[in-house]
């Protein structure tokens, strides 16, 4: 049986690399007490183990996993290192080695604790990758469409197949804020590469009237008789917001760079009017 260490791996921030502490676990019999990026804090009181990637004993694991546990089980860590969850490494870590204990029937093991938190884990981020379909929004700046988002969890990957289907004649841009990254795409070819700060111009009076019609039309869609602001929170979460059109103020000259949306590109929004 593995000892529990006083070690905390360190990685790349890579799922090859993470693949790499899987591997350096099993090879030392040993599981950390946590993994962790090169740049964040540590206690004094642990020891560091630098855990270098090395894609041939990456792809050792990597292979092993639906070798072992089925094709579910490498889909559902992939989705869990995109997550938010804190200290996700070490659940995935966890994770995989019942996975190798138990076989397929660790996707069934929802009562065990590392098994429940990465499930309620991949569940917060289908929710919130499935939300931003619906609720992103783009503005067109030199004919290219530009939206931003802020997530909490990686959602980026998985929006890539959605919007690139939608549009796929089109040139855009989505920007999430909070993870430092880009999709970008043009006809038939699609990246998601690290933007750290995006400037872009003030929208133009075209961009300007768009917004405010979407504006108009969000508000005359609405039934005043079933305004329901504790529901559509529950539909729309607040933290949305900040970069959906139909709730920016038309009375603004400087309208919050990136966070707008021409009126004639994208889905209807939820209404508020739900009961």
């Amino acid at each position: 049986m593995p000892n529990q260490s006083d070690l905390i791996y360190r990685y790349d921030g890579s799922f090859d690399g993470l693949l790499c502490c899987v591997f350096e676990s099993y090879e030392k019999k040993e599981i950390p007490l946590d993994i962790l990026l090169p740049d964040a804090s540590q206690s004094q009181l642990f020891s560091g183990k630098v855990i270098p990637t090395d894609l041939p004993k990456a792809s050792r694991v990597l292979a092993s996993i639906p070798q072992k546990m089925g094709t579910s089980a490498l889909d559902f860590v992939r989705h869990a290192f995109l997550t938010c969850l804190a200290q996700k490494e070490l659940y995935i870590l966890l994770f995989l080695r019942l996975g190798y204990r138990y076989g397929p029937s660790v996707m069934n093991m929802l009562t065990n604790d590392v098994v429940n938190t990465l499930f309620k884990a991949v569940k917060h981020l289908n929710r919130e990758s499935h939300l931003l379909k619906g609720f992103l929004r783009f503005s067109i700046f030199n004919n290219v469409l530009v939206g931003e988002i802020a997530p909490k969890n990686y959602v980026l990957p998985l929006l890539v197949q959605h919007f690139c289907e939608r549009y796929p004649e089109e040139r855009f841009l989505i920007h999430d804020k909070t993870h430092g990254m880009g999709l970008v795409y043009q006809p038939y070819h699609s990246a998601v590469i690290p933007i750290g700060t995006l400037e872009m111009p003030e929208a133009d009076e075209e961009e300007q009237m768009f917004r405010e019609l979407w504006r108009l039309f969000y508000d005359t869609i609405a039934i005043q008789g079933r305004y329901n602001p504790e529901c559509r929170m529950s539909h729309m979460p607040k933290r949305y917001w900040k970069y959906m059109t139909e709730f920016g103020s038309p009375q603004k000259n400087s309208p919050p760079k990136l966070s707008g949306f021409s009126g004639k590109l994208l889905s209807i929004p939820v209404r508020e009017n739900l009961t």
